[in-house]
């Protein structure tokens, strides 16, 4: 039976790693996900099964680091892939009602799963987005990505973004670790180079959350990183 939720981590042991982690959506398995992972690190130190430090994960995109300090879970991330520019046009059907910050440029990018970075004009614009699923799910899978990352630029903190990813039986979801991992690559390569990046999301789906992405670099990434915490729920909160 497949559990309904957005994402579900199946932890067990690794012959190469600390642990094993398999991640399933409604409808397919996914090669990564970064918020299931965070949550998992984050119960198994409530479990007391790891504590503090450096652990590995296997995962289908190869074994991955993890960083644990207190209540937050850092996972490293493939580097990125920068693949092709999608026009306005294209994507301009997959919604009924968007303004396009055309400053920057829609592209597909990739820390592990391929998905479409899409710069709108502000909050207002990106809380309103009445989103097309048919037509995103058309658009993702002519660009072998499994959806839509739009998002806007804020001057207190990097970024909010609302994730669309029809491909793999997710409508919307109010935390994706690795689409925000591969926005600070975009961030990186065609906005500003820093060090840190604060992303929001979930914002209009009244399920908030802040995802934090580090990047380690000389000229180029050396190394990509995100995180945050998880809050334990029980069975009366659900």
């Amino acid at each position: 039976k497949i559990v309904g939720y957005s994402e579900t981590a199946f932890v067990m042991s690794s012959e190469t790693a600390d642990y094993k982690v398999r991640f399933f959506t409604p409808t397919s398995e996914v090669d990564l996900c970064g918020h299931a992972t965070i949550a998992t690190f984050n119960l198994l130190k409530i479990l007391d099964r790891v504590e503090n430090g450096s652990y590995t994960q296997e995962t289908k995109v190869g074994i991955l680091n993890i960083h644990i300090k207190d209540n937050l879970v850092y996972m490293q991330q493939p580097n990125p892939i920068y693949s092709e520019i999608v026009s306005y046009e294209e994507l301009k059907e997959c919604f009924e009602n968007v303004e396009f910050n055309k400053q920057f440029i829609p592209q597909v990018i990739s820390t592990g799963l391929r998905e479409i970075f899409l710069p709108v004009k502000d909050f207002s614009t990106l809380n309103d987005l009445i989103p097309r699923i048919d037509k995103i799910k058309e658009v993702s899978l002519a660009h072998n990505a499994i959806g839509i990352h739009a998002f806007c630029f804020d001057e207190e903190i990097d970024a909010y973004g609302r994730n669309f990813a029809p491909v793999v039986g997710i409508d919307e979801e109010s935390a994706t670790g690795t689409s925000n991992g591969a926005l600070a690559c975009y961030f990186f390569k065609h906005a500003y180079r820093q060090s840190y990046y604060v992303f929001r999301q979930g914002y209009s789906m009244n399920l908030p959350s802040e995802i934090t992405a580090y990047i380690q670099f000389s000229n180029e990434i050396e190394e990509i990183w995100v995180g945050g915490s998880a809050l334990l729920l029980d069975e009366e909160n659900y």
